[in-house]
């Protein structure tokens, strides 16, 4: 057998924020208020339960943003980097354009609320309708310098 080794240059999972998580601590108290009429002894475990897996849903359903052995991998999709173009960087401002007003109905998109910067990659594959691939990323920069690296 020999070792295969794969060269990530660059992976995020877009995981929501600590505020997202801290917030969703008062399911604590309201599963604990809704349980107590039904069971006191058992409300507070099932409460501490509900949020634990209220977050591994979370968790588990965030999307892998990564760029490996020549390969941009974007929640389920994936395409070899030699076809992406044109690299746009996305502030909030023109993140909110691309995937509101400006959007292109053809585009294929991985974008999560609480991520508020991105990529704009264009496709160059004339096979494919999909005219660009918007990514929300926490570090855009990192991806784009990824993304020229591969190619």
């Amino acid at each position: 057998m020999t070792a295969q080794t794969t060269a990530v240059r660059y992976r995020e999972r877009l995981l929501p924020g600590f505020g997202f998580f801290g917030a969703w601590l008062l399911l604590i108290p309201a599963t604990a208020l809704i349980m107590m009429p039904i069971n006191k002894q058992a409300a507070i475990p099932v409460a501490i339960g509900m949020y634990l897996l209220v977050a591994l849903i979370f968790v588990a359903l965030s999307p892998v943003v990564e760029v490996r052995d020549g390969t941009l991998r974007a929640g389920r999709a994936s395409i070899p980097v030699d076809l992406v173009g044109d690299i746009t960087p996305l502030g909030s401002d023109a993140l909110r354009d691309a995937i509101g007003p400006g959007a292109d109905a053809r585009n294929y998109m991985v974008v999560r609320g609480w991520i508020h910067r991105g990529l704009k990659l264009e496709i160059t594959d004339v096979d494919d309708r999909t005219p660009h691939w918007i990514v929300t990323s926490r570090k855009p920069l990192a991806l784009a310098e990824a993304l020229k690296a591969g190619a």
